[in-house]
């Protein structure tokens, strides 16, 4: 059986839906209780950071399939004996910043 990866459990539409379920009863909840004002900006507060780590979590899946793919790639120019097999990982590394200057200082 073939090494099949685990794929992440967190469905970040549903965790979009969600923050705007709660953003959505915390402003109904505001208007029924005005008197706890100060606590619904800070729950308000805390639901700002949903969006932000949704799309931190989003370029962190994309640049990991990026370098997995390069890996792959690598793996197959290297069993195809390509004359550069490293290519395809030194360049998405160079890509995200992952490898120092060359001696011109380019990356």
């Amino acid at each position: 059986m073939p090494n099949t990866p685990q794929r992440p459990a967190i469905d970040l539409q549903e965790v979009r839906t969600r923050n705007l379920v709660a953003r959505e009863i915390v402003a109904a909840l505001s208007q029924a209780m005005p008197n706890l004002g100060k606590l619904w900006l800070r729950l308000n507060a805390s639901l700002d950071d949903t969006p932000r780590l949704v799309a931190e979590w989003s370029t962190v899946r994309r640049r990991h399939a990026d370098l997995l793919a390069a890996a792959r790639a690598t793996l197959t120019a290297a069993r195809d004996g390509e004359r550069d097999p490293l290519c395809y990982l030194r360049d998405e590394l160079s890509a995200q910043g992952h490898l120092p200057p060359d001696s011109w200082g380019r990356r």
